[in-house]
């Protein structure tokens, strides 16, 4: 008899490239070992007070690191090389900007309630990461959500009329108040939680690990 998929809880942000490494990671995991897998994506803000037309990337990292401008494109650098392997196209500039993701997490809470949650968050992960796009811009959520097939206009009101800011900002206290303080942090069948990127063989380890519980 087949096993039932692992779940897996993925608490995240939409600008945070370690994340969909991450999540990357996980499924050539998942592929490797024959193990399924089923996740479900909650929100995680980087940078909750980030101003509305948001930062210059390298500028943002020197700041809220410390790091040197050296260090910074280091950091892309390595990021581009990891994402290469995962297929994952970084398109970095130094013109790259992050950004308020509050919006897009209203958005990704939306689309879940008709399973769509996943779809948009590899979409937006794709528009951020690869094409550049201002994913706290309301025009360009709308864009990526019609992209994967939701009502445009729906998804233009939800981001309007805020109806679920509220849920959203529960979700992230919910996390946070069980001690996630960085991302992408995954809960295995609620028992078990890793932080980071941990790499293929890691996740492997663990799927297997749950996988004969």
């Amino acid at each position: 008899m087949a096993q039932d998929p692992i779940r897996v809880d993925i608490v995240s942000d939409v600008v945070c490239p370690w994340c969909i490494v991450g999540y990357r990671q996980l499924m050539q995991a998942s592929e490797a070992t024959g193990i399924a897998i089923e996740t479900y994506w909650h929100p995680f803000e980087l940078n909750p007070d980030m101003e509305a037309k948001g930062e210059n990337l390298r500028d943002h990292i020197m700041r809220k690191y410390g790091s040197t401008a050296e260090q910074s494109k280091d950091a892309r650098d390595r990021l581009t090389h990891v994402g290469a392997d995962l297929d994952i196209d970084f398109q970095w500039s130094d013109n790259s900007r992050i950004y308020n993701t509050f919006a897009a997490h209203q958005l990704l809470h939306w689309a879940s309630e008709t399973g769509m949650a996943q779809a948009l968050k590899l979409a937006l992960f794709d528009a951020y990461f690869t094409k550049g796009q201002d994913v706290s811009d309301p025009e360009v959520l709308v864009d990526v959500a019609a992209s994967i097939g939701l009502n445009s206009e729906e998804a233009q009101a939800v981001l309007k009329d805020q109806r679920h800011a509220e849920m959203v900002r529960q979700k992230e206290q919910f996390w946070t108040s069980r001690g996630v303080t960085g991302v992408p942090t995954m809960v295995f069948e609620g028992k078990q939680a890793t932080s980071g990127a941990q790499g293929v063989d890691t996740f492997a380890k663990l799927l297997r690990h749950m996988a004969d519980q």
